[in-house]
């Protein structure tokens, strides 16, 4: 089968491999939908420990096709049916995974991170993973480029719960990537008043309008236009969709009172440590937070809300590519041009 891997920092090549064999309690998947996250380009540009040239890495973790093999004691699953899979497993039982947050757990493995993950025709899924409940049918109507999109939706949904955004909300989400705009659904979803999304880049904020003429969008720093929106209020919920630290301390600056402050998007290491004046945060009586990955419980809520129809993610792809394009894609998600790149296989 051919496959995208990941030897070592800027190098991924696309070979054939051999199809994996399952074992007992797997699945093996056929690939149908695999699209690229952030954390795919992070890999690609600085390397992963578990990615070597001894021992490389097929990468990708948002995924979605059809079952082509199930493993003795499967009886949940069969050939044939149609799912999308969570890609964030726990092999040992935990207080976190007992009370739904394993991964947060610090064991947790992950297809595409630690496991060969989606960028391959097929990829097996592990027998913990199974039995913990990762592997989700995805009805006839929910195309398998949609169902790929459920993970960083599930991620999204995870700081939405944080955030409480409710009616009548002014958001602010800084940064206008395919994340960025997953957080603008939700927040609209939500019944927020004004959904304002900020960028640097012009090109991404007229497809931001394109998407839903009711965003409002702001290029560069947003303190004045949101000053005049907001008469001088500023916003009740604000997200930093951008490994950016400066737009982290800029946040708090621009919360309203008794706003919330969701950092979501996470900063390189060394440029982590982020200067926040915390008068302004006692005296606003601000909510600072942050959230990284999603529950199986966050998985499922977004699925239902692909399926529902309550949010369209499809329209966030701009850009399908041939597994053999699998370096190009990557090249091209990595230049922000467009929003969501993916990578579709015949099934």
């Amino acid at each position: 089968m051919k496959a995208a891997l990941l030897f070592a920092k800027d190098d991924i090549r696309v070979q054939d491999i051999p199809r994996p064999e399952i074992g007992e309690g797997e699945i093996l998947l056929q690939t149908a939908s695999a699209s690229i996250c952030g954390t795919d380009i992070r890999m690609l540009k600085h390397g992963h420990p578990y990615a070597t040239p001894e021992k490389p890495l097929v990468i990708g973790h948002e995924m979605a096709g059809v079952i082509a093999e199930v493993g003795a004691g499967v009886r949940s699953f069969r050939p044939g049916q149609r799912v999308c899979i969570a890609p964030n497993y726990n092999p040992v039982s935990s207080r976190l995974v007992v009370s739904g947050e394993g991964h947060l757990d610090t064991g947790y493995r992950a297809l595409g991170i630690h496991e060969h993950g989606a960028f391959a025709e097929f990829v097996r899924i592990p027998r913990d993973a199974v039995l913990q409940g990762n592997v989700f049918p995805i009805a006839d109507h929910v195309s398998f480029s949609a169902a790929a999109l459920v993970e960083p939706l599930a991620c999204v949904y995870n700081a939405y719960e944080k955030a409480r955004t409710g009616p009548g909300d002014t958001v602010l989400i800084i940064g206008a990537g395919p994340i960025g705009l997953m957080h603008a659904k939700i927040s609209k979803m939500a019944g927020a008043g004004k959904v304002i999304v900020n960028d640097v880049n012009p090109e991404r904020l007229a497809i931001a309008r394109q998407l839903d003429a009711s965003f409002i969008t702001i290029v560069g720093d947003p303190g004045a236009e949101l000053e005049k929106l907001t008469g001088g209020q500023g916003a009740d919920v604000i997200i930093t969709a951008c490994p950016v630290a400066a737009m982290q301390t800029r946040a708090i600056e621009l919360a309203a009172i008794n706003g919330r402050v969701i950092f979501f998007g996470g900063l390189p290491k060394g440029a982590s440590v982020v200067p926040l004046d915390t008068n302004i945060i006692h005296y606003k009586q601000l909510l600072v937070t942050g959230t990284t990955r999603q529950s199986l419980r966050h998985f499922q809520k977004t699925l239902d809300l692909i399926s529902s129809g309550v949010i369209e993610v499809e329209n966030l792809i701009t850009s399908t590519h041939s597994i053999a394009e699998a370096k190009a894609a990557i090249t091209q998600a990595m230049a922000t041009r467009g929003l969501k790149t993916r990578i579709a296989f015949e099934v």
